[in-house]
C-alpha cells in the first residue's frame, strides 16, 4: 500500500482536481453574502440579496466558458436570448439555496481540504512554484484573477462552496435509483425488432405533372422573403498592434543576464537527487502494542541481516519485505520527491549518505529499513545552459512595459486622427491590412481572425464609422491585442431580387408540388392496403430496431417503431421529403433471440442517472422553498455581453 500510494499520487492529485467541477452545473460568484439595495436586487434567497452586478458577472463568465468550449464555432446571437439569460439566474438562485441549505446544516469542507485543491489545481502550471517548492503567491494571484476575475481570497471561497456542493449532490445523487422492471421494461422496447417492407412513391414520378405559374413563384417570394435577405456587408481597413509588433526591436545585454543570474541562483539550480529502496514490516495503525512490538522486533531481526550484508539489501527486501508494490523491485522506491512519502521516512531518506542503512524507522505503515541507492548532489546550472531562457525572460518583462507605453500612443493616434490609419501605421511601424464582406457578426468560417471579433465589429458597425468612415477605437480583441478598422466600402441589407432568385424557386415550389401530389396518391394506396392486408409492390422485408435502423430512412425508421401493431400487418405512410412518400408494411414484431446483456446495464446506469439528475432537481426545488425564493425583478434583456 505504501509503494500504491506514492506512486499514483499524480492519479491522486487529478481525482482532486476533478472534484472541484461540480456534477451539478452551476455559475460561480463571489461574495454571496452581499446584501445589496432593493434598487439594485435580482432576487433574495434565503433573506440574502443576489444583485445586478453578481448576475451580469455570472453571465459574463458563462458566456466566456461556452466562447473557450466552442472556439470559432461560438456564436453570441445564440446565447443573446430570454431563456439563456433566465438559465443563469435561475443557476444562481439554486447554489445560493444549497449553500443556505448547507450553513444551515453546518456542512462543509475543511479549509485544509480547500488549500490543498487550490495547490493541486495549479501544480502543473509552470512558474506557479519557486525553486525551493512554494507557491509563487503573486504568479498565482496573477492567474487566478485573468482566469476568473477573483482575489486569491474570492477563489479560495469559490472553492470551498463547490467543494460544499459537490459533497451535497453526491450524496442526493448517489442514493438515486430505478426500479429494475423500469430498467427491464426500456430494455425490451429498445430491442423490440420489427419486420418491415417498404414501399415508396417517388416524387420523379409526379413532377412531370406540376404546372408551376409566375404567380405561384411571386407567392412564394413574398411569403418566405427572409431567405433571399443579404446582411449588410462592409469592406475594411485595419491594423493590429501586439507585442510581436514591438518585440523585434528589444535586445537584452549579457550583463543583463548576468545580473539576473547571480541575483537568485537557486532558480538555476538543478535539486539533489535521491533514490532510495526499503523494507517494510507491516503493521496496522491501529494494532495492540503486542502487535507492534512483534512487528519491531522482526524490522530488527532483519536489519541485523542487513548490516551484516549490506551488499545483499536487494536480495534481503525481495524475499523478507512486505510491501507489494516495491518488493518484487528489491525495495526500490525509486528517486524521491519531497513531500512524496510520509514524514517520518523522507526525513531519514534524505538524512542517509548513498548506500548508509538506516535504523529502524517507524511509519503508519509499519516499520521501515532504508537505504540511499544513489545521490546526485545539487547542482548550480552553468550560467550558459540558462542564458537563452534567462534572456528570453527579460525579453518578455522588456516588450510587456514597452507595449503599456506604446498601446497608449496606438488607441489615442486612432482616435485623434479618426480620419486614417496611415499616422499610426508610420507611427508604430505597423502594417494597413484589408477584408471583405464583414458582417454584424463573428462568422465561424474566419476563425480567429482579428477583425472577426464581436466587440471589434460592434464598433466597426456603430453609427458614426459607417456614416463618416472614421477609425474605431482600439478594441482589445485577445490579451495584448488591439485592434483598430475603418470601413472603406458599405452595403447596407438588401433583398435578392426576384429575377435572380426565380430558378431557385421554381425547383423548390415543384418539389413540394410534386410531394403534395404523391402524398395525396400515398394515403390513398395506404388506405388500400389497411383494407387488403395486400403486400404487393413492397420490398424485401427489413428487421429494424430502436438500436438498430441500418437500411432504412431515419423518419420512416421513428413512425414504424411508433405504429400501433395490435393488429398485423400494420401499415404506415410518411413523407420523406426530397425522396417522395414512403408506405411501410409491419408484418412481424418479435424480441430478439439473445438479448444483448452489455447495452441492458448499460441502459440500466444510464436510467439510474437520469433519476439521479431528476432527483438532484426535486432537491433543489425543496431548497428553494425552504429559503423563500423571491424574485424582486426579472433579469433585464441585457446583450449577451451584460451590456445593457
Amino acid at each position: 500500500m505504501f509503494e500504491f500510494i506514492r506512486t499514483h499520487q499524480k492519479l491522486m492529485q487529478i481525482l482532486l482536481a476533478i472534484v472541484i467541477v461540480p456534477s451539478f452545473v452551476f455559475v460561480g460568484v463571489s461574495g454571496y453574502n452581499s446584501s445589496g439595495d432593493s434598487a439594485n436586487t435580482v432576487a433574495k434567497v434565503g433573506g440574502q440579496a443576489l444583485t445586478q452586478q453578481e448576475y451580469e458577472q455570472a453571465l459574463r463568465r458563462q458566456l466566456d466558458q461556452y466562447r473557450q468550449r466552442l472556439g470559432a464555432q461560438f456564436d453570441q446571437k445564440l446565447f443573446d436570448t430570454p431563456e439563456f439569460r433566465q438559465s443563469v439566474l435561475d443557476n444562481l438562485i439554486a447554489q445560493r439555496a444549497i449553500v443556505a441549505e448547507a450553513s444551515r446544516s453546518h456542512l462543509g469542507v475543511a479549509d485544509a481540504a480547500v488549500q490543498r485543491a487550490v495547490a493541486e489545481s495549479l501544480q502543473d502550471i509552470p512558474g506557479m512554484f519557486k525553486a525551493d517548492g512554494k507557491l509563487d503567491e503573486e504568479r498565482a494571484a496573477s492567474l487566478i484573477a485573468s482566469q476568473t476575475g477573483l482575489s486569491p481570497e474570492g477563489y479560495f471561497q469559490s472553492l470551498k462552496r463547490d467543494l460544499t456542493i459537490q459533497q451535497m449532490a453526491a450524496g442526493v445523487q448517489g442514493s438515486a435509483f430505478a426500479p429494475r422492471t423500469v430498467s427491464q421494461l426500456v430494455a425490451n422496447l429498445t430491442e423490440q425488432e420489427r419486420d418491415v417492407q417498404e414501399l415508396v412513391l417517388p416524387l420523379s414520378g409526379f413532377a412531370a405533372d406540376v404546372k408551376v405559374t409566375d404567380a405561384m413563384i411571386k407567392a412564394y417570394y413574398d411569403k418566405n422573403t427572409k431567405q433571399y435577405a443579404v446582411p449588410e456587408q462592409a469592406s475594411i481597413e485595419y491594423v493590429v498592434f501586439d507585442a510581436n509588433a514591438i518585440a523585434s526591436g528589444i535586445t537584452v545585454s549579457d550583463d543583463e543576464v548576468a545580473a539576473v543570474y547571480n541575483a537568485a541562483p537557486a532558480r538555476y539550480t538543478a535539486p539533489e537527487e535521491r533514490r532510495a529502496s526499503h523494507i517494510l514490516v507491516a503493521a496496522a495503525k491501529d494494532a495492540n502494542a503486542a502487535a507492534k512490538t512483534a512487528a519491531k522486533a522482526k524490522a530488527e531481526a532483519i536489519l541485523a541481516d542487513v548490516r551484516k550484508a549490506p551488499s545483499q539489501f536487494a536480495a534481503i527486501a525481495k524475499a523478507k519485505s512486505e510491501d507489494p508494490g516495491s518488493a518484487e523491485q528489491g525495495g526500490d522506491l525509486g528517486v524521491i520527491e519531497k513531500g512524496s512519502l510520509v514524514p517520518t521516512v523522507e526525513g531519514a531518506i534524505f538524512k542517509l549518505k548513498q548506500g548508509e542503512v538506516s535504523g529502524v524507522v517507524e511509519s503508519e505503515f509499519g516499520y521501515h529499513i532504508i537505504t540511499v541507492t544513489a545521490l546526485k548532489p545539487a547542482v548550480l546550472k552553468p550560467l550558459e545552459a540558462v542564458k537563452g531562457d534567462i534572456a528570453a525572460e527579460l525579453k518578455k518583462q522588456k516588450a510587456a512595459k514597452k507595449y503599456s507605453e506604446a498601446a497608449e500612443t496606438f488607441t489615442n493616434t486612432v482616435y485623434e486622427q479618426a480620419d486614417s490609419l496611415k499616422p499610426v501605421a508610420d507611427k508604430l511601424g505597423l502594417k494597413i491590412q484589408t477584408a471583405a464582406g464583414l458582417t454584424r457578426t463573428p462568422n465561424p468560417a474566419l476563425g480567429a481572425a482579428p477583425y472577426n471579433n464581436a466587440k471589434f465589429l460592434t464598433a466597426l458597425f456603430s453609427g458614426e464609422a459607417i456614416k463618416d468612415k472614421r477609425n474605431t477605437e482600439a478594441v482589445e480583441v485577445a490579451p495584448s491585442t488591439l485592434v483598430s478598422g475603418r470601413i472603406v466600402d458599405f452595403k447596407p441589407a438588401s433583398v435578392r431580387p426576384l429575377a435572380e432568385v426565380a430558378d431557385e424557386i421554381r425547383q423548390r415550389v415543384t418539389a413540394q408540388e410534386a410531394l403534395a401530389a404523391a402524398k395525396k396518391a400515398g394515403d390513398a394506396k395506404l388506405a388500400a392496403l389497411k383494407a387488403s392486408g395486400d403486400a404487393t409492390g413492397f420490398g424485401a422485408p427489413l428487421t429494424i430496431s430502436r438500436a438498430k435502423i441500418d437500411g432504412i430512412n431515419p423518419l420512416a425508421a421513428r413512425a414504424v417503431l411508433k405504429a400501433d401493431t395490435s393488429k398485423l400487418p400494420a401499415y404506415v405512410g410518411i413523407e420523406l421529403p426530397g425522396m417522395g412518400y414512403g408506405i411501410y408494411r409491419i408484418g412481424k414484431v418479435h424480441q430478439p433471440a439473445a438479448p444483448d446483456e452489455a447495452r441492458r446495464k448499460a441502459d440500466a446506469e444510464q436510467i439510474d442517472n437520469i433519476v439521479a439528475q431528476q432527483d438532484m432537481v426535486n432537491y433543489v426545488e425543496v431548497l428553494k422553498e425552504k429559503a423563500k425564493v423571491k424574485i424582486v425583478k426579472p433579469v433585464t434583456a441585457a446583450k449577451a455581453d451584460g451590456t445593457e
